[in-house]
């Protein structure tokens, strides 16, 4: 099966979207709904992941202003457990990397990373920056990636 990423604006591919958050976030890893649910999708553009039909992974990205500078945050990053290891995570980072280019809208791409993650954002060029800090009762660093 071929992996196919696309931008999610269907409402339907939404709420899968947010059926592999809830699967991964709130029910494997213990996120608090109201912490998962942030009221922020509105504002954000979502990614979709899949494997032929089945659903293989997600996360959103939004434009935000800094003090002095616009930046692209991607959040929610998510895949389910049984899928992991197969470069689906990387491909959905390279698919938005590859969104912000085209768009040029900001040079600065960045992300809140769980400690686990690290070294995938880091194999991926982003770059930590920042103190850890407790995200939802899970330990992150924020990492940014210059284009």
């Amino acid at each position: 099966m071929q992996l196919e990423i696309a931008i999610a604006k269907d409402p339907r591919d939404i709420g899968t979207c947010m059926a592999l958050r809830r699967a991964v976030f709130i029910d494997e890893q213990g996120v608090p709904e109201h912490e998962e649910t942030d009221g922020e999708d509105d504002s954000c553009t979502h990614v979709l992941a899949r494997l032929g039909s089945v659903p293989a992974g997600a996360a959103r990205f939004r434009y935000l202003k800094g003090d002095n500078e616009t930046y692209t945050k991607i959040q929610r990053v998510c895949v389910p457990e049984g899928l992991r290891g197969h470069g689906i995570g990387a491909a959905i980072i390279d698919f938005i990397v590859q969104q912000v280019r085209a768009e040029r809208r900001t040079r600065i791409i960045r992300l809140g990373a769980q400690t686990h993650a690290l070294g995938f954002y880091r194999s991926l060029g982003f770059r930590e920056y920042g103190e850890e800090y407790d995200d939802a009762g899970i330990p992150h660093k924020d990492m940014q990636l210059k284009l």
